[in-house]
């Protein structure tokens, strides 16, 4: 008579080991490295940079022959907290620095412009832009406020002059020392700018490409579970007197790890590399660790459903991709209409960008994210479940 095997009730380190080998599993792969270390940054660096990642614009400066006028424009233009203004030798020589992107725009300033505008005679400057360069358009702006304020400061010199009162240099510097009544005006923001102002275009583009990536990458860890069952390793587990709820709990428990171990790393790396600031730390780690267990919940219920890891890597991919475009990942949910954002709000990434919106551009603690704590924990409980069943399902049948 064959005897049955002894059940066993499930142990903190058969779960935990279970768990471990699920993480080893995936950071021994190279292939995941990549996806998994790399991808996340470079993403996370290409949209900051593409957003204006606080990043140095540079201006190029043609000013062959050109006195001390041109030098205070010159100087003018290099005030700007985002601009560098870099000198080039002339007109041929900016034309290719700002066709090869060394700099996002350029001025020419012609030789003869202190004396013309001593003199009275209208000058020309000449802007260089390239099309495709998306920075080139602050720059164009910032040249153009600059030289506008210097006009008006020549325009006075100029008058005080042909009324003679004085040359053009004398009444040109009582000008920039005077000081003319104007207009105050008073900027009043009412509610909550949705990317406050200072708010770096890094600290905008993480939060959502982590729920992406810790979503992502979860759903993939799914083809693990797939071939842990393909190659029998589930089964000698589960006649060993290994228990199968240990079973379940060890393999729910490395997803969940797993999808821990990706956002901690975006995390910790954006704030590292790219001086990304998370907010409270409870409410950002709350909401990591919620969206993590509805990230090891969708795979734990993806790897039950298949036999073999086929499926499981191509339904994987579409679902993390697509539920992360919907959810407001890869463009910003402000940007989506009322229709779509109620849709999105059908998936957990839309409420995981509420909440870390709240938490990094708003500095919100934990209390004010908790309807989205909330609907995660839902989510998470639902897909625990499910997965649950399915996988102890598969095990036994």
């Amino acid at each position: 008579m064959k005897t049955p095997p002894i059940a066993m009730p499930a142990t903190v380190p058969a779960v935990t080991s279970i768990a471990l080998l699920n993480l080893r599993r995936v950071f021994t792969d190279r292939t995941n490295i990549f996806f998994v270390i790399v991808a996340p940054f470079l993403l996370i660096l290409v949209i900051g940079q593409l957003s204006g990642g606080g990043q140095q614009l540079r201006l190029g400066v043609a000013a062959d022959g050109a006195g001390p006028l041109a030098g205070r424009l010159v100087a003018a233009l290099g005030s700007g907290p985002r601009i560098t203004v870099e000198r080039v030798g002339g007109e041929e020589d900016l034309r290719l620095a700002v066709e090869r992107g060394r700099v996002n725009a350029g001025l020419v300033v012609p030789g003869g412009y202190d004396a013309d505008l001593a003199a009275g005679r209208p000058v020309e400057l000449r802007s260089l832009v390239r099309p495709d360069d998306l920075n080139a358009q602050d720059v164009a702006m910032w040249t153009r406020s600059v030289v506008a304020e210097e006009a008006a400061l020549v325009r006075a010199a100029q008058f005080g002059a042909a009324r003679g009162a004085g040359s053009f240099g004398e009444v040109l510097r009582a000008a920039e020392t005077s000081s003319v009544p104007g207009i105050e005006v008073r900027t009043t923001t009412t509610g909550d700018a949705v990317f406050p102002e200072g708010l770096g275009a890094f600290a905008i583009s993480a939060p959502p490409l982590l729920l992406m990536f810790v979503f992502l990458t979860s759903l993939t860890a799914a083809v693990g579970l797939v071939e842990t069952r393909m190659l029998g390793v589930s089964r000698r587990m589960y006649a060993s007197p290994t228990p199968v709820r240990t079973i379940v709990l060890g393999e729910a428990l490395g997803r969940i790890v797993i999808a821990l171990a990706q956002g901690l790393l975006i995390m910790l790396g954006s704030a590292l590399l790219f001086g990304v600031e998370w907010g409270d730390p409870l409410g950002a780690a709350a909401l990591l660790v919620v969206f993590s267990l509805v990230g090891g919940g969708a795979a734990m219920l993806l790897g039950s459903l298949f036999r073999t890891p086929g499926p499981p890597a191509a339904i994987a991919l579409i679902l993390g991709l697509g539920l992360a475009a919907l959810g407001g990942s890869m463009m910003p949910l402000e940007s989506f209409g009322p229709t779509m954002r109620t849709l999105a709000h059908l998936t957990p990434h839309a409420w995981g960008y509420e909440g870390f919106a709240e938490l990094v551009r708003h500095g919100a603690t934990v209390t004010a994210i908790l309807p989205q704590l909330g609907a995660l924990t839902v989510y998470a409980a639902v897909l625990l479940a499910s997965g649950g069943l399915r996988l102890r399902r598969a095990l036994t049948s």
